[in-house]
């Protein structure tokens, strides 16, 4: 670490419904001693900041403040929750034209002054091209370019399957690829529970896992977003914990395998978008990206994951 700069100091960018929660999650973890917001209506981030400084005596040490850009440029990692919110029955990728504009502006501002070990987080929807562009903008090397990618996803097909198998979740091991959106990929191959593979798991136990199933359990994944915001205008707590998560591998240097959001370079033929795949995450951000066999199904479905992303991606002006 630079000399000067603060351990565990980590600044969040857009104070919104997501970036509050972040903070507020990561102010429980314990996990930094200093949290900068930052908005473009500063009232707002007073306010929150005012709010949270207020529990102060119920965590761990932490200053939490309001920020400016400036406040990026010392800081372990960068949170970026700002952009437009997404609209009932609007998809992720419907957001990207709305939030393209607005990063294009944005990124360089932090990265104006950025300390060379500085960690980029987005967390904005569509979260795998908007990473995609910070990299591009922000002209800093993929591995400190993070996306939070299907990191709530993989949560919560380990949710589902766990309802499932009547099984707590920490006893799932089971993960989503690509897109974090319509396209994204469960993988059933490789999922088990507590070392035994799920098919067999079900069959141990009596419940189903036939193809119609799965299917069945893909779409509770795929559309918990879309019922959450039809019912309460849009989701943060949870997103604000897999963040947190990820706060902790780049903080705590965990080498943590996390399904994150980075560059395609030749992966399972793919190159040149962001795209989550199982990744070890550290302080240096992206350590490795991890290839392995996939089945024919998951291979070809993450191709048009894959096709889905490049296709707006070639729309861009970046």
């Amino acid at each position: 670490m630079s000399t000067g700069r603060v351990k565990g100091k980590v600044a969040i960018v857009g104070t919104g419904d997501v970036g509050a929660t972040t903070a507020f999650a990561l102010m429980n973890s314990g996990t930094v001693s200093e949290i900068a917001l930052i908005d473009i209506d500063p009232e707002k981030a007073r306010g929150e900041a005012m709010d949270l400084s207020h529990g102060e005596g119920f965590v761990k040490p932490v200053d939490i403040y309001v920020g400016d850009y400036e406040d990026c440029w010392d800081a372990d990692v960068v949170i970026i929750t700002a952009g437009a919110r997404q609209k009932p029955g609007e998809t992720r990728l419907e957001l990207l034209e709305r939030n393209v504009e607005i990063f294009k502006d944005m990124v360089p501002k932090i990265t104006d002054g950025i300390a060379s070990e500085t960690v980029l987080l987005v967390v904005t929807n569509p979260v795998d091209v908007l990473a995609y562009v910070t990299w591009r903008v922000s002209d800093l090397p993929y591995e400190r370019v993070i996306g939070a990618g299907t990191t709530l996803d993989t949560a919560r097909f380990q949710q589902v399957l766990s309802e499932h198998c009547d099984i707590a979740a920490e006893n799932v091991n089971a993960y989503v690829i690509g897109e974090h959106g319509d396209s994204e990929v469960p993988l059933w191959s490789t999922a088990h529970l507590a070392g035994i593979p799920f098919d067999e798991y079900c069959e141990l136990t009596a419940r189903p896992h036939d193809d119609e199933t799965k299917a069945e359990l893909t779409e509770l994944v795929r559309g918990a977003a879309y019922e959450i915001i039809e019912k309460k205008g849009a989701t943060y707590y949870a997103i604000g914990m897999a963040t947190v998560d990820i706060i902790d591998a780049l903080i705590r240097d965990e080498d943590t395998i996390m399904t994150v959001s980075t560059l395609m370079q030749g992966h399972h033929g793919i190159d040149d978008i962001y795209l989550s795949l199982l990744c070890v995450v550290n302080r240096r951000g992206v350590r490795n990206i991890l290839e392995f066999d996939l089945s024919e199904e998951e291979h070809e479905r993450l191709t048009n994951s894959a096709a889905v992303l490049r296709e707006k991606i070639d729309q861009l002006d970046i």
